[in-house]
């Protein structure tokens, strides 16, 4: 059988790197889209190559209808198939900054990045998903999401970024809906306080409240505690759950007295 192809957008680093090691090393090849020069992501690429995974690196941004066209073509042309997507890509606020006072400009830049450009990049890819199943009703193939617990839990000084997660998880119902005729599955995943590059600055702000018992697992989580939640959607574990959002927040997420 040939291996299951998975694009993981943002995979050079971080949370999607942590996504695209797992798979690899469940059986998945995998093209990893980021926006930084190859050479800056020679080590994952190679930490993939290593887990028996064919790597194909796009450089791309995703907020580019001609980067992901672009992209897109170049993983048919080394493959001639896509079973998975997993919208992972995203961008925090580049100044936290009350909402009375947050600028239209950063508001538009991570809307533009964290919600337009995944739309019509799962609108592009669930177009060649949907092509695929009717050309093989044993394909099997699924979109994964990744939004945020912030898609809930209100940040005020980060207005931009909650609503653009919140739009993620709007997303992941949508296309669940059209896409249920054609059997394919969108599922998505919501983090919590993952330790990342993008966490870096706040470390020691939940170094703190991770010990003052924020979270039920008193522990950060890390990459692969998602790469994990995203393999046994591509597996297929849970095939029958369209639509589901599954938490990895240590319990963050649990109302408690």
């Amino acid at each position: 059988m040939k291996k299951k192809v998975a694009l993981v957008t943002g995979a050079g680093r971080g949370i999607g790197l942590g996504i695209a090691k797992r798979l690899a090393a469940e059986g998945c090849d995998v093209v990893v889209c980021d926006i930084h020069e190859e050479r800056a992501v020679s080590g994952a690429l190679e930490e993939l190559e290593a887990l028996g995974a064919a790597a194909l690196y796009c450089r791309a941004d995703v907020t580019s209808p001609e980067a992901r066209a672009g992209m897109l073509a170049a993983v048919r042309k080394r493959f001639g198939r896509l079973n998975v997507l997993v919208n992972n890509a995203g961008v925090a606020p580049k100044v936290r900054a009350d909402i009375l006072e947050a600028s239209e400009e950063s508001y538009e830049w991570v809307m533009k990045i964290n919600l337009q450009g995944p739309y019509f990049l799962t609108q592009a890819v669930a177009n060649w998903l949907v092509e695929q199943r009717k050309a093989d009703q044993a394909f099997d193939g699924c979109i994964v999401n990744v939004s945020s617990i912030s898609a809930t839990v209100a940040s005020p000084s980060r207005g931009e970024y909650c609503i653009s997660k919140a739009g993620v998880s709007m997303a992941t119902r949508l296309w669940a809906v059209r896409l249920a005729e054609y059997g394919i599955p969108v599922y998505e995943i919501r983090p919590g306080i993952i330790e990342t590059p993008m966490t870096a600055a706040v470390k020691e702000k939940y170094d703190k409240l991770i010990g003052e018992g924020l979270l039920l697992q008193q522990r950060w989580g890390q990459p692969e505690d998602i790469g994990k939640a995203v393999a046994m959607m591509v597996r297929g574990d849970i095939a029958y759950s369209t639509g589901q959002v599954v938490m990895v927040d240590g319990g963050f997420s649990i109302a408690r007295l």
